[in-house]
């Protein structure tokens, strides 16, 4: 088992949610860090609290969609501390609605976070960490990468495409003794929703023919809302990937996501469609 103590790590989406919840486990953990998101305040707010004296956590307030400033975060990681022993690539959002209707540009623009970004950010540290030949690559995938549904199409093909580049990656970097490996969260009581609402609200209030089926959507986020589990849950499972000697491939979490998952691979495809059919 390995150690966290003065272990470096850098969290994307770090002002909240399960990105908060990871920075406030390795925290305790004695781990060093570099916790980045778009909200310069929560961050800085969340930084002063893990640490007074600024020494072991350090905030960079950034886009991680811009190539600056994913340069920004790796430098600066790397001029406070010296090296990156970890990335946790968990900043990402959601976009709602049927592919039909999802303007290019709003699904161009899913990927650039949840995908493409995630990669370029990994390309930046990976170097380092294969030269050193120790380091760890953690992505936050998702359930929905697994059982796409009705309605959540895009959102569910950017997490699907986390599951081919985290295998991938495992094998290439395996050689050199760089760890990777994917957390699938299931529905977890954060501000995802609120904000995949906000992101998808033009194509939701004029999704003409499908409108009467966002009704079945959001009778659907009410009853998982009955069983969801709390951010600390999916970083109770990045502290345990980054512990492991070697990680498994994926961490599921919590009990649902299991129950879901272990569905996907007992049903039948016609009974697992049924399941997530859209109810007007």
């Amino acid at each position: 088992m390995r150690s966290l103590a003065q272990q470096v790590v850098i969290i994307t989406g770090a002002s909240s949610g399960i990105g908060e919840a990871t920075a406030r486990r390795l925290a305790r953990a004695g781990a060093c860090l570099v916790l980045t998101a778009r909200r310069r305040d929560r961050l800085e707010v969340l930084a002063r609290e893990l640490d007074p004296s600024g020494e072991r956590v350090l905030a960079v307030a950034g886009d991680i969609t811009l190539s600056a400033d994913r340069a920004r975060i790796v430098e600066s990681a790397c001029a406070k501390f010296g090296r990156i022993d970890a990335l946790v690539n968990n900043a990402g959002y959601g976009t709602r609605g049927p592919v039909e209707l999802v303007p290019l540009e709003l699904l161009r623009r899913n990927f650039e976070t949840n995908v493409f970004s995630l990669v370029a950010l990994t390309q930046l540290v990976l170097p380092a960490m294969r030269e050193r030949g120790d380091g760890c690559i953690v992505n936050i995938g998702s359930v929905a990468g697994r059982i796409a549904r009705p309605l959540s199409s895009v959102y569910d093909a950017t997490k699907h495409a986390l599951e081919a580049l985290t295998d991938g990656l495992r094998g290439e970097l395996r050689p050199f003794g760089v760890r990777a490996t994917l957390i699938r969260p299931g529905f977890i009581a954060t501000e995802f929703i609120a904000a995949a609402d906000a992101a998808s609200d033009a194509v939701t209030s004029h999704a003409g023919p499908y409108a009467p089926y966002f009704r079945g959507v959001r009778a659907g986020v009410q009853r998982l809302r009955r069983i969801a589990g709390q951010p600390d849950d999916i970083a109770r499972l990045v502290e345990k990937a980054l512990t492991a000697r070697w990680p498994r491939a994926r961490y599921n979490g919590p009990f649902h996501a299991r129950v879901f998952l272990a569905l996907k691979w007992l049903l039948p495809t016609a009974v697992l469609e049924r399941i997530t059919a859209l109810r007007a």
